[in-house]
Parts: structure tokens; C-alpha cells; sequence
């Protein structure tokens, strides 16, 4: 932000470590600083109220303190230096520098040696000839003089030969261009003796025309004799400035100040027992202040003499400092120092309490203007954040909308239905594809032996098992009806791979379900698998709850596998070939009658033999390993152990069998549920 203050703390810390970099001084770190922030406030802008600050570098510095004045308007918590400048007894010039901003007096060189090179074609020096802390009770504790030597004018340092001649020739054009003007100035000073009368103002106005708008020594300001203006009138129209002698006795003061300062004008009183010097550093007598007379007084109330109901005064005025000789006094000319309307209604003046012509006034009203502009810019800043935070909600509810949408329609069609494509333009014919169907075993048995919240319990984590694979082995799941499960591969997405990826899929989904307890027995549940590989076509179907659905009869081949296999994944003859060299092991089934499709041939699928089961089950490469007895020490839950337990090695270093081949063993507790459960269909 432009408006942020940093402590010099941190200043000095980031040129402490500039020097340890560069290997240089901070003397000449602080210097070239100043040079490039005169360079940095020529481009922010303030390049032309620079240069109207003064005719010479003398006038630049002694006005930088009003700029300064100036800048605090919009730049409320700037802390700026203060510059005078002083010529010595042996014509040198003395350039005095107070700040209460200690350690940063070398930037001032760098700035100055700039502006003097820049704006007056002049190359100055500035050496330190003494530094010291003062306590001033203005908080004011560095002052550093420096001597400012002037050297020669680079223009004429670097002259060129070549050009002599043409200095010569302008040179001698501007002496004919003033005789050429002394001539015209007789004649027109020639024309009162014609009889013709003429104003003395149109010989002036001829004179300015010709020489094109410059009085150049023609100019001579006549003053009445005797002075056109009663006291009365004279303090109304200078409402703030106080008039005191050599011993700083005050003689005169407008009404406005007497209301700050009671007695300022009956009593004989001494300025600096009800005022004291704020700006710039000097001590309050005459000699100092004429020694200044050019500089911007700032004076302040001493409150502590006023009374408590006159406290809420203005406090500090501002304002130039006059010498009358013929009076032998020093008029004040001030006004009021306040920033905003706020400060008016506090101190309890009005703006009528402030001559016209003052533009105290209109600094007021731009100020207040400009505070209204930077509290709207602090709100629209506010409502910015605010509505990056509520952005950032947005991104994340979105998220979850996009999450639960992509969980129920593939992500390519929920793209489409978001923007704005008709139902009947998602629509899609895939060449080949593979289907999945799969059901649990006498899951009508189960039903009717059990609560409905144990089947619902058996199903979800049953499919929540599924739900995972389908995510390792990148295939689609199409819906659930009761106990039958449904996936695609090659679809929406085509992919050369898509008869592997069901097919790793169905192993998996055989190992899962040996992982899900019958609630009937106790068991683990039994499933049956169909696949079949071919044509179909999927869209979108449905206004309400609208699911992404696959149409041809791939799908009811898929369904007849499933429904006439036993406990096996069965495989159709285009799936089985879809498979050959693939790495699986298949085996023929033989021909089977199947519903409205006659004989067919069909085979089962027995396991993938370039596949571990982990990899199968998308599991992690297990990190325990164990040689002999010894274990590592971990801390798993019960969950986590159970499946640990079915995949570690037994101490004597032997293969377990699978959960799938350990529970089909010989266990006369599995083999009476089998036998009361009756054999699955084929």
C-alpha cells in the first residue's frame, strides 16, 4: 500500500545487510538512496511541483519545509525533516538539517547534489561539518550542518569547440534585439508629446506585447500617499495575524486570535509566553526570526495558560513572518492550521471564520474530499477481501457440488450439462466396451433371515469396497440395483485397455467380498460375475435424477453371464478373446443355454498371473517384513490388524493360503451353510 508506514528499524536493517553484500559504506548506500528517491518522486508525479519550488537551489530548500506542510495533508503519519539555510560570516553556505530520525542525515546529500544537477544545471558538494543531538521542544534531537560548495556549471564545463561560432551569432542577435527594443521605447515614450491622447497603460501594454510578455526594467510600482484603509477594516479582512515589536510585545491582533488567546490585546503581553515556535528550529526573539524571514512559522498555543474552556481552541497557526522598517515590528500573517471539516466542529469555528481569500479554506474542503475518496477506497478494500473470502467459500462449495455431480454422471457429461447442452446432445455410441454384472449369492435367503438395517450394513460395505476398486482400475460405475452391481470399462473414456481393467476388477471384487460377513452365518458373502465385451449406446436419460445409462444387448449378454455363473466371474466368448495374451488365467466352462441367446460358450476367469493381490486391491507395498522371530512394533487398530494378519507370513517363513482358498477349506461350519444356502444357479 502507498500509505503504509515502516519503522527506520527495518530500514536500517535491509541497509546493513546491502553493505555486507556490496562490501560497501552505509554512507554511500544512504547516498545513492537519496539520489534514486528523487528520481522515484520525479516519476511518481511531483516532478513539476519540484521544480516551481524555488528560481535557485537556496529557494528549493528553504520552501521544502511548506512542501512538506503540504504532503502531510495526504501523508498524515509522514515524518518529515526540516532544512534551512544560513550564509556564514565568510560567505560559505551552511545547510542545517534537524531530524528526530537519527542515522539517516546521509540520504540528504544524495538528494540535494541531485536536484542541484537536475533542475539547476549545477554540481554542488555537501561535507558534514558537525553533528550533534539537541532536545528541542519540538522532539527535534539530530542536527547535522553541512557546508555546500558550488562548483562550476556543468554547461559551461562541457562546452564544445564547434559551438563558439554559434554562441557568437546569438550573442550578437540578442544585442541587436535589445537595441531594436530601446529604439521602440523611445518611440513609444515619444507619443505623449502627439496630439492624440494615449493611456500611459496601452505604452505599457505595447511594450509587454512586443518584448512577448516579459517586463523587462520597465517596471515600476507606484504606492499611494497615504494609506486607503481604517484599522477596523484592515483587521477584518486579515481575520489571523498578530503585529509585536523587537521585544516581541504584542501590539496588535485580530479578533479571532483574542478568542484563542484571551488578554492577547489589553494585557501587555509578551508572543512567546502565549506562543511557542514549532516550526522552523529557532529561538523565539527577533534577531532569530528576521534571520529566517523567509522560512514557514508554524506557532502553537501554549495551553497551559489558557483556561479550560478555551483548551478546544485551535492550537497551532501557520503563517509568514513580515518586517515593517518604518514600524520597526513584525507582523505574523496566519491562519488557522486544520485539516478536516471534523477538526472545524471540534475547535468550534466555522468556515466563515476564515477569510475568503485564504486557502486555508479550500485546503479544508479538498482534504475533506480526499478523506471521503480514501474511506471509500478503505470499504471498496474491505468488500475486496470480503469478497476474496467468500470467492474462496464459493470454490470450495462448488467443489462439493462438482464432487457429488461427478460421483453421479461422468465428468466429461457434467461438464456438458453445465454448460447448458440438451440432454439429447450427450448422448454417445462406443464401438467396444466391456460390461460387468455381478449379484450375491442367495441373496433372497439372506433377505428374508435378516433385519433390513443388516442388509442395508452388508450392501454398503459391501459397495463401499467396490466404490474403491473402481477408482484403481479406472472403470465406470454404471448403478446398484438391490444386490446387483454394475460397472463399464472403455466408457465414457475409450480405452484400448478396457477388457483388463473389468477383468481386474471382477478379481478384485471376488477378494473384497470375501472381506463382508453373511449376517445370516457369519460367513463371508459369495458373489456372481458376468462380462461380456462389445457395442452399445449410453446418454443421459430422464429429467428428474437423470443417471448416465448404457442401451444394447452387450448389456443383456452381460446380464445373462452374470445370472448363470456359480461363484465364479463367467466370461463370455468376445470378452475371453478380448483377454487372450493378456496375462489372465482362463479357463473353459463348456456350452451353457442361455436365456434368449441359445448356446453359448463360456469360460471362467481365474486370476491375473502378472498380478500380485495387492496390486489387484490397489494396496501399497506392505513395509513389515520379518526374519524369524522378530517383529517390528507398531500401533494399528483392530481394523488394521485384521487386514495386516491376512497379509503377513507365519513364523516358519510358509505361504498361507488365500482368505478366499484358507475360508473354502474343510471347515464343516462352512460347508453346512453352503448346504443350507443350497448351490448358487449357473
Amino acid at each position: 500500500m502507498t500509505y503504509t508506514v515502516y519503522d527506520d528499524v527495518i530500514t536500517i536493517k535491509l541497509i546493513q545487510e546491502d553493505c555486507k553484500v556490496l562490501g560497501v559504506s552505509m554512507e554511500a548506500i544512504l547516498k545513492l538512496f537519496g539520489e534514486y528517491f528523487f528520481k522515484f518522486c520525479k516519476m511518481s508525479g511531483y516532478e513539476r511541483m519540484l521544480r516551481t519550488l524555488g528560481g535557485n537551489l537556496v529557494e528549493f530548500i528553504e520552501n521544502l519545509d511548506a512542501l512538506h506542510s503540504y504532503l502531510a495533508l495526504s501523508y498524515q503519519e509522514m515524518n518529515a525533516p526540516s532544512f534551512r539555510v544560513e550564509k556564514g560570516a565568510d560567505g560559505k553556505t551552511l545547510f542545517h538539517y534537524y531530524s528526530d530520525r537519527s542515522g539517516l542525515c546521509h540520504i540528504v546529500p544524495g538528494i540535494i547534489e541531485a536536484v542541484a544537477k537536475d533542475f539547476f544545471d549545477t554540481d554542488v558538494t555537501m561535507d558534514i561539518l558537525n553533528i550533534n543531538e539537541e532536545e528541542e521542544r519540538t522532539g527535534k534531537k539530530e542536527h547535522v550542518v553541512f557546508l555546500v560548495v558550488q562548483k562550476m556549471h556543468r554547461e559551461m564545463r562541457w562546452v564544445k569547440p564547434g559551438r563558439s561560432q554559434e554562441g557568437q551569432d546569438v550573442q550578437r542577435d540578442q544585442v541587436a534585439l535589445e537595441a531594436a527594443f530601446f529604439r521602440m521605447k523611445e518611440k513609444y515614450l515619444s507619443v505623449s508629446l502627439h496630439p492624440t491622447k494615449t493611456s500611459c497603460w496601452d505604452i505599457v501594454r505595447n511594450i509587454v506585447m512586443f518584448r512577448k510578455g516579459h517586463l523587462v526594467n520597465t517596471f515600476e510600482a507606484v504606492y499611494p500617499e497615504r494609506l486607503w484603509f481604517e484599522e477596523k477594516m484592515f483587521c477584518n479582512a486579515f481575520l489571523f495575524h498578530i503585529v509585536f515589536d523587537e521585544s516581541l510585545g504584542v501590539k496588535q491582533a485580530r479578533v479571532n486570535i483574542q478568542k484563542c488567546v484571551p488578554g492577547l490585546q489589553t494585557r501587555k503581553i509578551r508572543l512567546d509566553e502565549c506562543f511557542s515556535i514549532i516550526h522552523p528550529q529557532v529561538t523565539f526573539n527577533i534577531f532569530s526570526i528576521c534571520k529566517f524571514i523567509n522560512s514557514q512559522y508554524v506557532l502553537k498555543t501554549r495551553r497551559e495558560m489558557m483556561p479550560e474552556a478555551w483548551k478546544i481552541k485551535p492550537a497551532l497557526k501557520l503563517g509568514q513572518m513580515i518586517w515593517m522598517e518604518s514600524m520597526q515590528c513584525m507582523i505574523y500573517m496566519c491562519s488557522p492550521k486544520l485539516h478536516s471539516l471534523q477538526e472545524l466542529e471540534e475547535r468550534k469555528i466555522h468556515l466563515s471564520d476564515i477569510v475568503h481569500l485564504d486557502t486555508t479554506r479550500d485546503l479544508i474542503l479538498l482534504n475533506q474530499q480526499w478523506l471521503a475518496e480514501m474511506e471509500l477506497s478503505n470499504q471498496l478494500e474491505r468488500k475486496k477481501e470480503e469478497l476474496q473470502v467468500l470467492s474462496k467459500h464459493l470454490a470450495i462449495e462448488k467443489k462439493k457440488t462438482e464432487t457429488l455431480l461427478y460421483a453421479m454422471l461422468p465428468e466429461h457429461v457434467g461438464n456438458q450439462l453445465k454448460d447448458g447442452k440438451k440432454l439429447a446432445f450427450v448422448a454417445g455410441e462406443f464401438k467396444t466396451c466391456t460390461i460387468l454384472f455381478s449379484a450375491v449369492v442367495t441373496f433372497t435367503n439372506i433377505c428374508a433371515a435378516c433385519q433390513p438395517l443388516q442388509i442395508v450394513n452388508m450392501l454398503n460395505s459391501m459397495y463401499s469396497r467396490f466404490d474403491r476398486l473402481t477408482s484403481v482400475h479406472d472403470v465406470y460405475k454404471v448403478e446398484t440395483i438391490g444386490d446387483a452391481y454394475m460397472v463399464v470399462g472403455g466408457i465414457p473414456v475409450p480405452v484400448g485397455s478396457h477388457a483388463q481393467s473389468v477383468a481386474n476388477f471382477a478379481l478384485g471384487m471376488k477378494i473384497s467380498a470375501s472381506k463382508v460377513e453373511n449376517p445370516v452365518t457369519g460367513e463371508p458373502i459369495q458373489i456372481r460375475v458376468g462380462i461380456h465385451t462389445g457395442p452399445v449406446l449410453a446418454g443421459i436419460v430422464g429429467d428428474k435424477m437423470p443417471r448416465y445409462c448404457l442401451f444394447g444387448d452387450t448389456v443383456n449378454t452381460a446380464s445373462r453371464m452374470e445370472s448363470h455363473a456359480p461363484d465364479k466371474a463367467n466370461v463370455s466368448p468376445t470378452a475371453c478373446r478380448a483377454l487372450e495374451n493378456q496375462g489372465f488365467e482362463i479357463m473353459e466352462r463348456g456350452e451353457i443355454e442361455a436365456k434368449g441367446k441359445g448356446k453359448m460358450t463360456t469360460y471362467f476367469l481365474i486370476r491375473n498371473l502378472k498380478a500380485t493381490e495387492d496390486e489387484i486391491m490397489g494396496r501399497p507395498n506392505n513395509p513389515l517384513e520379518h526374519k524369524g522371530s522378530v517383529f517390528p512394533v507398531v500401533s494399528l487398530s483392530s481394523q488394521e490388524l485384521g487386514v495386516l494378519a491376512s497379509l503377513c507370513l507365519p513364523l516358519r517363513d510358509l505361504p498361507l493360503p488365500s482368505p478366499l482358498e484358507h475360508r473354502a477349506g474343510d471347515s464343516s461350519r462352512l460347508q453346512k451353510a453352503r448346504d443350507s444356502q443350497g448351490t448358487p444357479k449357473s
